[in-house]
């Protein structure tokens, strides 16, 4: 393209952005979300919001290291600097190949992001971002540079200026600007620097080499010492105020051979496989830890069954309920924590409402329950991807110094969904069956996000990443590290890369000899409908490995009964009401005592029933001291009766009811004889009962009518709740319909606001709306329909919002004019009283 062809350099952000197709524009605004909430009016006003802090620090926290890095660099440039200065202090004096290489794609990615603009020739950082990062004794640079002579010397005597030219051995000039000019011109060039530098003593230099990569400020007494001086008098080192001093950044790219950063990092690290496993090896142990999530849950709905711990007025579990269950799941309290929370994200649990309010399972929970256990997986998994509730922090302390409680408030770091998605994607990068460093994960992600890493105190990201790895062990998404065959069906994944020959190990745990130097393409977070599909086909892969239920328990002599593994939901929910779990593992022993048989009986089971279901289920004989026991507390059960009075207690045998008079542990119930046998009670029948039972007796409950009551625990289940909501991170990135909405609405108003007019028709001011007459207006509308001209309006609608508008009337009647409105891209009417005024266009208005 010739000279002449070529389209002028854009003036603005705003010139830049017009020159942009809908595809680059849609991609800004698809990268920077921000920026369409609301949509622009026009382009002016989009190149407005991008350049304003709270945009610009947003988008700067999403550039990966080296992008950063270059952003930096211009920064720290002339302004504006071409793509040669920005290359030299990026590569460096001696032209790092991969510096080289990679710096275009970061050029474009800072376009992309609308941080930079402008040609090659002219690039241009947005002012924002460079008051952001350019150098300032208040905010040092992060290249470490401090300011250039021009701005160390702006309040520097003209005296004392020609004495410093002088010194460095450079002629005088009449004036302050020429003489500072010169003063650069020497410290930018290579050969005279060098050869300047060579006659300076050596504690000199040394004191310059501190300086180099900064901060770039020093004190100074006032008197200096010689080695100070000497610098001080050639401009080498410049006072800035009084006792301090800072080596002007001409000087320090001198010394730094002209990099702008002393580690340029144009590649990300690469994530190390620490070990590799054999893949079935990787399935099996995460189907593993699968089922033992599913258990773990199972377990602590069931605990909360009949009613959880109660909440705190401020929200959450108490410390000591947490405690209480880690020991019922017999887990740590952080493990405990991020079940709970787990639960809660999954819509599992939820509080009740009540007066007294307490956590309990919700109604989902029944229908989880009767799910295919690899479909409960799925959806524990699929929860706790999108989850920005984060139980790592439980037992931290907020920014006022509370405690953070599971299931208070204060979890959410909107974040945690991201952080976990990128964890599990690098993982799907590596070969199959390979297990990353921890350590090489955390540098990758620091790499990738710089500012959301290690420049804060708190290194959120980092912890978020290691939580993010043990959690994807605990859920069986990884399997011994390594990402499985169902986590990666999860994120969408490809199927994993071979593994490299010289990374072969000679046994499925063995560390790997070399680096995997694999770099996998980013994976996308998936819609809600394409996780929907991913995790139904995490699930068909996982089935096969998980543990088939068993409809048998082995019952021994000792009373007990051996359930080698899961067993099928109608078997397991009676046997936990009939005997007490003893152990738990790769087999559950469960313990038979005359407590659990009362409670068997007390839900409704008959002494038959009990004998009928054990030889159903067993595939040993029924032990006879089972069945001596199960008769025994059988026939006790019932021969007492209680019932309310304020309660009695009923019993045909008055030497039963003489026995528990004199009985000492009776004195707090309250008892008296109402008759042979009859004992009335201050007590309520619950207490009645439990009194009675601690005593050695089997009491039964009866109705009003005498008859013998049954009590079954009854489920407590909250009414209806939904999984709580993520909490974004920041406005969402809007799909397809709405970026196509919004460039139309911004492509259509900036047409309005920069279609040209013809002279003497433009508003008095830039952005009013055209003022006409009346009849001028109607006169210019109904010439515009015979000539088919398009025009430019002012137009108030009925909520008084105004706007400019480009229109080509096609019909003028009754009041109201009818027209193609290029703004808004359709025919529409509108009223003619609620037009302020008319303008034609230009006769070059394209």
């Amino acid at each position: 393209m010739s000279t002449e062809d070529r389209p002028p350099a854009p003036r603005s952000l705003a010139e830049a952005l017009r020159a942009r197709g809908d595809a680059a524009l849609g991609a800004l605004l698809r990268s920077r979300p921000d920026l369409i909430t609301p949509v622009p009016t026009d382009l002016t006003q989009l190149a407005t919001r991008a350049g304003t802090r709270a945009s610009v620090v947003r988008a700067m926290e999403r550039l990966d290291r080296f992008a950063l890095q270059t952003a930096e660099a211009l920064a720290v440039a002339a302004d504006p600097a071409a793509y040669g200065e920005l290359l030299g202090l990026m590569a460096g004096d001696d032209a790092d190949p991969a510096v080289v290489a990679a710096l275009p794609h970061a050029v474009d990615l800072l376009r992309e992001q609308a941080l930079v603009w402008g040609d090659d020739d002219r690039l241009r950082l947005v002012r924002t971002a460079r008051e952001l990062l350019a150098p300032s004794p208040q905010h040092p640079s992060p290249t470490g540079l401090g300011p250039t002579v021009q701005e160390a010397t702006a309040g520097m005597s003209p005296g004392r200026i020609q004495e410093i030219v002088t010194a460095a051995g450079l002629a005088s000039t009449h004036d302050s600007v020429s003489a500072v000019t010169a003063l650069a011109g020497l410290f930018t060039d290579r050969a005279r620097m060098a050869a300047l530098l060579a006659d300076a003593p050596a504690d000199s230099v040394e004191v310059l080499e501190r300086l180099v990569w900064g901060p770039p400020y020093g004190q100074v007494t006032h008197d200096p010492a010689p080695r100070l001086r000497w610098l001080l008098d050639r401009g080498l080192l410049l006072p800035t105020a009084p006792g301090t001093v800072v080596l002007p950044r001409e000087v320090a790219l001198h010394l730094r051979r002209g990099l702008a950063h002393r580690v340029p990092e144009p590649v990300p690290p690469v994530v190390e496989a620490a070990a590799v496993h054999r893949p079935q090896v990787v399935d099996s142990a995460a189907a593993g830890q699968a089922y033992t999530a599913l258990a773990t849950v199972e377990e602590l709905l069931k605990d909360w069954d009949e009613g959880g711990p109660t909440v705190l007025r401020a929200g959450g579990l108490s410390v000591r309920d947490l405690k209480r269950t880690a020991v019922a799941l017999d887990v740590p309290e952080p493990a405990a924590a991020f079940w709970v929370e787990l639960a809660y994200a999954a819509g599992l649990i939820a509080s009740d409402g009540e007066a007294d309010e307490r956590y309990a399972a919700t109604p989902a929970y029944d229908e989880w329950l009767e799910q295919p256990p690899a479909e409960r997986w799925s959806r524990l998994v699929t929860a706790w991807l999108a989850a920005t509730r984060t139980a790592g922090l439980v037992g931290g302390r907020d920014a006022k110094d509370r405690t953070l409680s599971a299931l208070g408030p204060g979890l959410d770091r909107s974040a945690a969904p991201e952080v976990r998605h990128r964890v599990l994607a690098l993982l799907a990068g590596l070969p199959e069956g390979a297990a990353p460093a921890a350590g090489s994960v955390l540098a990758r992600l620091r790499w990738e996000r710089p500012l959301r890493g290690d420049r804060r105190e708190d290194d959120l990201r980092g912890r978020l990443a290691e939580w993010a790895l043990s959690e994807a062990e605990q859920l069986g998404v990884t399997g011994r590290g390594a990402l499985s065959a169902q986590g990666r069906a999860l994120l969408g994944a490809p199927a994993a890369p071979a593994p490299s020959p010289e990374g072969e190990p000679s046994g499925p745990g063995d560390k790997l000899p070399v680096h995997h130097h694999h770099r996998p393409a980013p994976l996308a977070p998936l819609s809600p409908a394409d996780q929907a599909v991913a995790s139904a086909a995490a699930a068909r892969l996982l089935a096969p490995l998980l543990p088939e239920p068993l409809d048998h328990v082995l019952l021994q002599a000792d009373l007990t009964a051996v359930a080698p593994g899961p067993l099928r939901r109608p078997l397991a929910d009676m046997l936990g009401v009939l005997a007490d779990v003893e152990s738990k593992g790769g087999a559950t022993v469960y313990r038979f005592t005359p407590g659990s048989v009362r409670r068997a009986l007390d839900a409704g089971q008959a002494a038959s029933d009990l004998h009928a279901f054990l030889a159903a289920h067993s595939r040993t004989p029924v032990p006879q001291p089972l069945a001596y026991l199960i008769d025994d507390v059988a026939r006790r059960h019932g021969h007492l009766r209680v019932g309310a009075a304020s309660a009695y207690v009923r019993c045909d045998d008055d030497a039963v009811l003489s026995e528990i008079l004199a009985d000492k542990r009776a004195a707090g119930l309250g008892l008296r004889r109402l008759a042979p046998t009859v004992l009335a009670a201050q007590a309520d029948p619950a207490g009645l009962l439990e009194g009675l039972r601690a005593m050695g007796f089997a009491p039964a409950a009866e109705s009003a009518e005498g008859d013998v009551l049954i009590t079954r625990a009854l489920a407590h289940r909250t009414p209806p709740r939904s999984a709580p909501e993520p909490v974004p991170d920041g406005p969402p990135v809007p799909d397809d319909t709405l970026l196509a909405a919004a460039l139309r609405a911004i492509r259509a108003g900036d047409l309005a606001s920069t279609t040209p007019r013809k002279p003497g028709t433009a508003p008095a001011g830039d952005g009013e709306l055209p003022r006409t007459g009346a009849a001028e207006t109607l006169a210019t509308m109904q010439a515009a329909v015979l000539t088919g001209e398009a025009l430019w309006i002012g137009y108030v609608n009925a909520e008084g919002a105004a706007s400019q508008r480009v229109i080509a009337p096609v019909r003028v009647e009754g009041g109201f004019v009818t027209a193609y409105d290029h703004t808004a891209d359709e025919v529409r009417t509108y009223p003619l009283h609620r037009i302020t005024g008319v303008a034609e266009l230009a006769d070059d208005a394209g």
